[in-house]
Parts: structure tokens; C-alpha cells; sequence
């Protein structure tokens, strides 16, 4: 039996009432279609209806909006369930774009669009990265030129999580000056929309299910009013506000994933037999578990931590930029020290730790590398 984990506030019966409807739901309506989902490489926009329909998708955003104004502790509830259950990132990314309406939209900009963010009605991503700009924001090159009361944007982005399903966009793009200050965040409602292109769906070695897609804007003409905030040049700092909650949102997952993996694992080894005997009687397997035990016990323990500075408005960035880069680094580890005892098995992608392993690695590079998240750090130190 595991070590008992410290139970902290935000741990109460309500919210793991929540949890048991969240799981529920997820294995009834989410995980019988999951492999055809990886199959076509995209979850259907329309599926996320039924989850926001319950209430699962937004419980944070303030209910004059749609939602239920619960605290961020249910929202990571809500990806700490898609994760066991092997969901891609959709919803996390939905979360974040969301938030950036929630926490920096005109009045007029919440009601039009949050309400249905919430509900499900749309989808929405973030179109950030370029062909030639990753981690560097600062070097954005996608145009945004103020044509009256339009802006025109041309440019190109890669990597947009919910490029092809998504309907709502929002789009860096620079309005101003070379560097962080000419930076500006611009809200896109794709469909139909005259210039907006969605290119290749981009074919990865894991998170089948979650589309992945190229974008290119070409003469795109949008309302001024679709400025996130109504001013030009604050982006940058926008981006950078939401800096701590977007790390929780891969730090969780990273600790689900593990959980799920030891478990997998545990089932696994009881039942194969080598030698004469169970594979989980090997000296060593029982090592390499205890290990994975640890690891997971200690992730699960930071983050929960985490959680509750969240909840309390007291997570600081550092503490937010060591449990991304941290819990990740130990979720690949454990993936790869986990598939080594399935063996042949384990190079198998109907077994779980095969899907786990492969869906595990991109967690060290998106929503800020590894190495980005040290260098931020260090500065501190």
C-alpha cells in the first residue's frame, strides 16, 4: 500500500464528489471511441458539447458567463481524469485560450464569447508557435495592420492544438514594434472565414487523437473590437500572466499519466510469468516498481501542493516552472522504466504503456521546454 497523501484543503467532498462524476462520464461516453478518435487523428468538435453540457468543460469561468465559478482545483480534477484515462490535450488547451478572455477580455468580449466556451458550442486554441518561432515569442512575425476599423493579418503558424477542429482562435500576431511591446492578442472566429487557412493535419508519434495542424492567414480581415483587451502592445504580458496555471495544467497530467502507468505495470507483472515464476517476483522488477512508486508519491505530493497555492492565489512562478519541467522529466522516465518490463509487449501500441510512453514525450517541449523552464529558474537563484 502506498504512503497516505497529505489531504489539503481544496481535497474536500465536494470536489471528489465531482471527480467520481467526471470519471464516470469520461468512461462512458469518451473512452469507448478513443482509439477510433487516434485512428482519424482528431476528437470531433461536437463531443465536447455533452462534456459542457455537465458542467465539466469551464467549472472555473464566473457564472454570469456559464459557468459554475468554481475554484481551478476542478478544472485540474477535470484534466487530471482526461489524462488517466489516456485523453489528449484538447481541453487543456481550451482552458488556457479561455482564460485569456476570462482574465483580460472587455466586458463586451466575455459575454460574446465566453458563454459559449463554456458550453461547448466552441472550441477555441492558441496559435502561437511559427515555422520559425518557438520558444521566442518576442521574434512573432505573423502581421496584424490596423486597416481603419479592421485589422489585416497575414502569417503562418504550426503546431495549433485544435487547428482543425476549433472554431475560435486566438491568434499572436504583432501590431507594433520589433521585441515584446509590439505584441498583441487577437480573437478569431474560424469559420467561414475569408483567409484562414488550416494546412496539414501534422502526423506525430504520439497524442493520436488530439489534431495538430498548420495555419496559414492570408489578408485576414477582422473587427478592431477582436483585440483581446482593446489595447495593442500588451499581448506579451498577457501570455506571460498566465504563465502559472498553464504549467499546472501539464504538471497534472504528468502525475496522472504516472498513477496510470504503475498501474498498468503493477497488473502486468503479477500476471506474466518468467523463470518459473511471476515477473513482479523478480528481484529486480520489484526494484524498478518501488522506484516508480516513489516517483509517483512525490509527484502527486508537489503537485497537490501546488494545487492549493493555486487555490490560494499564492503560486508563484518558480514553484510553477519547476513542477512543469520536473514532473514531466519523471513521467518520461517512468514511461520508459515501466515499457522496459512489458518486455516485447511493451513496442506494442494495443498495450496502454506503449500509447503512455509515446503520448509522455512532447510534455518536455510544449507549454515551455525543459530547458526554458531551468533558465527560468536559474535566473532567480
Amino acid at each position: 500500500m502506498l504512503p497516505q497523501l497529505h489531504r489539503h484543503p481544496w481535497m474536500d467532498d465536494s470536489i471528489e464528489a465531482f471527480r467520481g462524476q467526471v470519471q464516470r462520464y469520461v468512461a462512458n461516453e469518451f473512452s469507448p471511441h478513443l482509439d477510433g478518435w487516434r485512428r482519424q487523428g482528431f476528437i470531433p468538435r461536437e463531443v465536447w458539447r455533452g462534456f459542457g453540457a455537465m458542467g465539466f468543460l469551464l467549472p472555473e469561468i464566473d457564472e454570469n458567463y456559464g459557468g459554475a465559478g468554481a475554484s481551478p482545483a476542478y478544472q485540474l480534477v477535470v484534466q487530471d481524469e482526461l489524462a488517466r484515462a489516456e485523453m489528449p490535450v484538447n481541453i487543456s488547451v481550451h482552458s488556457i485560450a479561455t482564460h485569456y478572455i476570462a482574465d483580460y477580455g472587455t466586458e463586451e468580449q466575455k459575454k460574446r464569447w465566453l458563454p459559449r466556451l463554456t458550453s461547448g458550442e466552441m472550441l477555441a486554441g492558441i496559435a502561437m508557435t511559427e515555422p520559425g518561432c518557438g520558444s521566442d515569442l518576442k521574434a512573432i512575425k505573423t502581421r496584424a495592420r490596423r486597416d481603419g476599423d479592421r485589422y489585416i493579418i497575414d502569417g503562418a503558424k504550426t503546431f495549433i492544438t485544435n487547428g482543425r477542429t476549433g472554431n475560435l482562435l486566438i491568434v499572436v500576431a504583432r501590431t507594433g514594434e520589433e521585441g515584446s511591446r509590439g505584441i498583441s492578442l487577437i480573437v478569431l472566429e474560424t469559420e467561414n472565414l475569408q483567409g484562414f487557412h488550416v494546412g496539414r493535419l501534422l502526423e506525430k508519434i504520439g497524442q493520436h487523437a488530439s489534431d495538430t495542424a498548420e495555419l496559414s492567414f492570408e489578408s485576414v480581415n477582422v473587427p478592431v473590437g477582436n483585440l483581446l483587451g482593446g489595447e495593442e502592445g500588451r499581448g506579451f504580458a498577457q501570455l506571460m500572466g498566465q504563465l502559472p496555471y498553464e504549467r499546472l495544467l501539464i504538471a497534472v497530467p504528468a502525475a496522472a499519466a504516472i498513477e496510470r502507468a504503475l498501474a498498468v505495470t503493477l497488473e502486468y507483472t503479477k500476471e506474466r510469468k518468467a523463470f518459473g515464476k511471476t515477473l513482479y517476483d523478480l528481484q529486480n522488477t520489484r526494484f524498478v516498481l518501488a522506484e516508480v512508486a516513489t516517483i509517483a508519491h512525490v509527484v502527486r505530493t508537489f503537485v497537490n501542493d501546488c494545487i492549493q497555492r493555486l487555490v490560494d492565489g499564492k503560486l508563484d512562478d518558480e514553484a510553477a516552472y519547476m513542477a512543469k519541467w520536473w514532473c514531466t522529466e519523471q513521467q518520461c522516465k517512468v514511461m520508459d522504466a515501466c515499457l522496459q518490463l512489458f518486455g516485447g509487449y511493451g513496442y506494442i501500441t494495443e498495450y496502454p504503456i506503449a500509447r503512455l510512453y509515446a503520448d509522455a514525450r512532447v510534455q518536455k517541449i510544449y507549454g515551455g521546454a525543459t530547458e526554458v523552464m531551468k533558465d527560468l529558474i536559474a535566473r532567480k537563484l
